[in-house]
């Protein structure tokens, strides 16, 4: 009988891939193989049969190593050996991983061109990016473009990775449903719909790529001149898309997060969460717990959010100032009705949830919203079509145009915010930052689905104080950096902001304390809520004495 010597609490350290999963990484590495020999231009023929090989070869590599990772174990929780691993402990296969994923974002971004861009015979596509071209040209007839291949991409690694997700938390219905979901919306909604849509196009007919899930402030472009106008003269169609997006924001929105907080959205419909969710869920854990990094997060986020809304209202304000005739709306009714809606928004918070707002949270708030107005008043007194300003001053050096001052704040968001934070940093820097940087950090719609949930939603999980053991799995496996475990060890329910309703604290928990509600308003926040678990005759006695 052989002698165990390893008095490690964390248990043995995993052992080296079984044989299914080493068949796995030589699928997917071989697919992956051809997706870099076509960079070089080493297959440029048969473009249909290498794509479709490569982006299989993807999938099934990674099906396969998550089926010898989980097939033959019990249902339940399988992070066994997670901080033994180099690739999700910040080792150095991370930095490896890392590294590559942000570089690929940087040359996809601002030098497609090397990826084969335009570089063919009569500006034809070539290397990885013609690889692309049948399926772009099957889909909307047209020829791919990196953000076509991008997509693509993305799309491949959240079914594939779903899958691998699925297989992990089999035991947990919740988890099996909302992957369903943005497996669903990323395959459907963001990619093969706008495609389809772009068929429609003609010479007398125009819609723009139109993202149905895609809402503002995550859609920063949704209301620019060029966007309207080609709805406007979509007429019925067009008008519709418009409307909806309008809906979206003030009415469809804020609907679905009181009834169901942000995870309607966050974690069952958007694409960079799911993303996130599948492709991410392996480094969930190295998402940062401390207190600064909470002060950090809830300025950026906020920060991020007024700059959006600053930005959205100067450029609508803008193009309502060209014309008069052909826009009813005005710039100075514009800009007057989004003063009075923010006042109005912003003293009723202060009235109606002054007990629920903290002196820190009203103080910031309180400078957001005098920020916010002095720059509306600016914009009423300032041409911003006069002021030109160069963009490689913001772009270090990447992009050489002169813009008018508004196109210049659109394109500094578009660069700093939607290319290098949301994409570069936020998904390149999975392995090293966790898997919900964007979300935690830079989201301006995590932002306000955040504060509609904090202040008016249903959603809350609900714990049970008797049964924590205090094992810290919550707390570990929160994305989101929330120390669900001081919640859990005190009975009391957990209303955050920056909560995506991911459910992970609950199906890694070994006692089932953390449950996913929703329910009336009343009772939701209540700090004397503490201590004794679930008798709650006994918390009616102490809440009234």
């Amino acid at each position: 009988m052989a002698i165990e010597r390893n008095m490690a609490l964390t248990g043995q350290p995993p052992k080296s891939l079984n044989t299914i999963q080493k068949v796995g990484v030589l699928i997917g590495m071989s697919g992956l193989l051809m997706l870099l020999l076509a960079s070089f231009n080493l297959n440029s023929t048969k473009e249909v049969v290498w794509l479709t090989i490569s982006l299989a070869a993807l999938t099934i590599g990674i099906i396969v190593f998550s089926k010898g990772a989980y097939n033959k174990k019990l249902e339940g929780i399988k992070n066994d050996g997670v901080w033994f691993k180099s690739i999700s402990s910040r080792g150095v296969l991370a930095w490896i991983a890392g590294v590559g994923l942000t570089g690929f974002y940087v040359i996809l971004y601002f030098f497609a061109e090397y990826l084969g861009l335009g570089q063919g015979i009569d500006g034809s596509n070539t290397g990885l990016v013609g690889l692309f071209d049948p399926l772009s040209q099957f889909l909307s007839g047209n020829p791919a473009s990196q953000w076509f291949v991008y997509g693509t991409l993305y799309t491949v690694a959240i079914i594939a990775f779903g899958i691998k997700f699925l297989m992990k938390y089999k035991h947990n219905r919740y988890e099996q449903l909302r992957t369903y979901s943005v497996m669903f919306f990323q395959t459907a909604f963001a990619f093969i719909i706008p495609e389809l849509m772009a068929r429609l196009n003609s010479d007398t007919f125009t819609l723009p790529y139109n993202d149905l899930k895609n809402m503002w402030p995550l859609n920063y472009y949704a209301f620019e001149q060029w966007r309207v106008d080609q709805f406007i003269n979509a007429q019925t169609i067009g008008l519709f898309f418009l409307i909806l997006a309008v809906l979206m924001i003030f009415v469809i929105s804020p609907f679905l997060t009181y009834k169901y907080g942000k995870r309607w959205y966050c974690s069952w419909v958007c694409g960079c969460g799911g993303l996130a969710e599948t492709a991410g869920d392996s480094f969930r854990q190295l998402s940062d717990k401390s207190l600064r990094a909470w002060k950090i997060e809830r300025w950026m986020i906020h920060t991020v959010l007024v700059f959006a809304v600053i930005m959205t209202t100067a450029t609508i304000s803008t193009y309502l100032g060209y014309d008069d005739t052909k826009y009813w709306f005005t710039k100075n009714a514009f800009l007057v009705s989004v003063g009075i809606f923010l006042t109005l928004l912003f003293a009723g918070i202060l009235y109606f949830k002054r007990k629920q707002l903290n002196k820190s949270a009203v103080k910031g708030a309180t400078g957001f919203f005098i920020l916010t107005i002095v720059f509306l008043i600016l914009i009423g007194f300032t041409d911003f079509g006069q002021i030109q300003i160069q963009a490689k001053y913001f772009s270090f050096g990447l992009n050489d145009k002169s813009y008018a001052a508004d196109s210049a704040l659109r394109a500094f968001y578009g660069f700093g915010i939607g290319a290098i934070f949301s994409g570069v940093v936020g998904t390149g820097f999975y392995p090293i930052l966790g898997n919900r940087v964007w979300c935690r950090f830079g989201c301006p719609m995590a932002a306000i689905l955040g504060a509609q949930q904090k202040l008016f939603s249903k959603f809350r999980i609900t714990t049970n104080g008797g049964q924590c053991i205090s094992c810290g799995n919550c707390s570990t496996y929160c994305e989101m950096g929330i120390d669900v475990r001081s919640y859990a060890q005190k009975g009391e329910n957990i209303v955050r902001s920056s909560c995506v309703g991911c459910g992970i604290c609950s199906a890694v928990c070994p006692r089932g304390v953390l449950k996913l509600e929703n329910d009336s308003l009343d009772g939701r926040i209540n700090s004397n809520e503490v201590l004794l678990g679930n008798d709650v005759d006994l918390m009616n006695y102490v809440n009234n004495n």
